[in-house]
Formats: C-alpha cells, sequence, structure tokens
C-alpha cells in the first residue's frame, strides 16, 4: 500500500492507496513542517491519528510532499521520524512544490503556492526549476497567510488599520501581548499561528478598502519577488496553490492583467489532483 502526504504548516492531509490505486481513507493531522515544529512534537502529531497508528507496519510506500521540506536538515529530521513509525515503507521527503506542480499541470508552467506560506517555482513540463530557496516566515511567504497575519497584527497596534475594523479584530482574537509573543516565541507553529489571522480578512462579502489594499499589495510583491523572476513569465501559464490563491482569485486576476501575466489553474486543495497523478502511476505500473 502507498500512502502519500500533502503537509502543509497549519494541516497535513493522508491518503491510503491499495495497490490498485483505489483510495482506502483519507485523514488528517496538524501540520508537520519540520523547519518549526520540533521532532517530538512531530512525532506526537502523527501517533494522535488512530488511522495512521493502525497501519503503521503495512505501509509499503510512503511519499511525503511538505512545507519546510526544501532543505537538507528539516527534510532529514522529518524523513527519520517517518521511517521510524513506518518501519516497513520506503520513505521520501519531498518539498510541497513538486505536489504543487503534479497536482495542477503537466506542462511547462509556473506553479505557485500561497497558504500559510507562500512559494513558486518553474516546471519545463519534465523538472521543477526551484533556484530561490524558500526561507521561510521571517524573511519571505510574500502574500501568504503568515505575511498577512503578521501586517495586520502590526496595523492594529500601530493604530493603522480602520477604527471599526480594529475593534471587530480584537472581539475575534486574544491580542494580549503576552498571548502574541508566546504563540511566536515560545510554541510550534509560529507561522501557522500568524496564518490564523489572516482568515479575518475574507470573512466578508464585499472586500473592505483596506483589506483590498493589504491583499493587492501582497500579491504585487509576491509576483515581484516569486513570479517575475522566471524568464518565461509572460510565456507560460501561471498555477496557484492554497487557500489564500482560492480566496484571493479576483485580485490575482487584476494583478495579473496589469503585469500582462496569463493566470491558469487556481486550486484550494491539491490532494485531490495529487490522488489522479498516484492513482494513474500505479495503474501503468
Amino acid at each position: 500500500m502507498t500512502l502519500i502526504t500533502d503537509g502543509g504548516s497549519t494541516k497535513c492531509d493522508w491518503v491510503l492507496l491499495d495497490n490498485s490505486g483505489n483510495v482506502v481513507f483519507k485523514t488528517a493531522t496538524s501540520g508537520l513542517n519540520p523547519t518549526v515544529v520540533p521532532k517530538e512534537e512531530l512525532l506526537l502529531r502523527i501517533t494522535s491519528n488512530e488511522e495512521l497508528k493502525n497501519v503503521f507496519e503495512k505501509i509499503e510506500v510512503l511519499d511525503f510532499y511538505g512545507a519546510g521540506c526544501g532543505t537538507i536538515t528539516p527534510r532529514s529530521i522529518l524523513k527519520e521520524v517517518l521511517e521510524e513509525l513506518f518501519p516497513q515503507a520506503k520513505v521520501s521527503v519531498s518539498e510541497d512544490l513538486s505536489a504543487a506542480v503534479f497536482s495542477v499541470t503537466a506542462e511547462a508552467g509556473i506553479v505557485c503556492i500561497l497558504g500559510t506560506g507562500s512559494n513558486s517555482c518553474y516546471f519545463d513540463g519534465t523538472e521543477i526549476h526551484a533556484p530561490i530557496p524558500a526561507l521561510g516566515y521571517i524573511l519571505m511567504d510574500e502574500a501568504s497567510g503568515n505575511y498577512f497575519g503578521k501586517r495586520l497584527i502590526r496595523d492594529y497596534f500601530y493604530n493603522q488599520m480602520p477604527a471599526e475594523i480594529a475593534a471587530e479584530f480584537k472581539s475575534r482574537f486574544n491580542l494580549e501581548a503576552d498571548e502574541i509573543k508566546m504563540n511566536l516565541y515560545k510554541k510550534p507553529n509560529p507561522n501557522a499561528y500568524l496564518a490564523s489571522f489572516a482568515q479575518f480578512i475574507f470573512t466578508q462579502q464585499e472586500i473592505n478598502p483596506y483589506f483590498y489594499a493589504l491583499i493587492k499589495e501582497g500579491i504585487s510583491n509576491f509576483i515581484e519577488c516569486r513570479i517575475l523572476c522566471y524568464e518565461k513569465a509572460r510565456e507560460v501559464p501561471v498555477h496557484f496553490i492554497g487557500s489564500i490563491a482560492h480566496f484571493s482569485e479576483k485580485i490575482i486576476k487584476e494583478c495579473f492583467a496589469e503585469h500582462n501575466l496569463e493566470l491558469g489553474n487556481i486550486v484550494q486543495r491539491p490532494i485531490d489532483g495529487l490522488i489522479d497523478y498516484y492513482k494513474n502511476s500505479i495503474q501503468k505500473s
């Protein structure tokens, strides 16, 4: 049996496939980004899922595609954890960009992730090219959930948020300074914590001018840093994966028109496309 995982910083989707490529079950755990989650917590989050515990000894192939797995050290940490829990499995750990590409296109294009974090790559139809490393929520992640969460918190405390929005923001979240600092500097997943504030932007049917300006600035920054860096940016479609992209589709289209870019597919959750990719691969083998 084959276990595939689309691992974000906030949540991980797991799908078990039998040897014919049929879905045995789908389940989820909390995020397993090895860059911001300690090894002990990674183990706890996986072992807390009963469906996964029941198949620890039965998995033959485990392919994990995850946020934070783009560099050697965190990738090795997570691979060690998975090999410990799934002793019979051939384990591979790859960056989430691979899953994004597999789920959204089979042809040349630029593939972007806008979820808890953000990233991009160029897919030439065969290989993935990602020349700029993803350095995470402190240095990069333009237009991601944690980017917008950080902006909301800063605007609130610097009194740069409209008064009526600030009042609503205060009513929805615990904005005690100690609470914020503990989550950012002492607890696992500070990036997912920041991203939890971003949902506030998308709770209204009609986008407020303040939110509109915030999103457009973030998308514009992402285009400048993560799309226009590719020579073929204006020659191939640009695809998006992730909830932020899904809820920002209208503004993405506006920004693309301004930059003369071709918008491809926008997929909120890549796991379904990943299932199709694996099902086809298993049936061809």
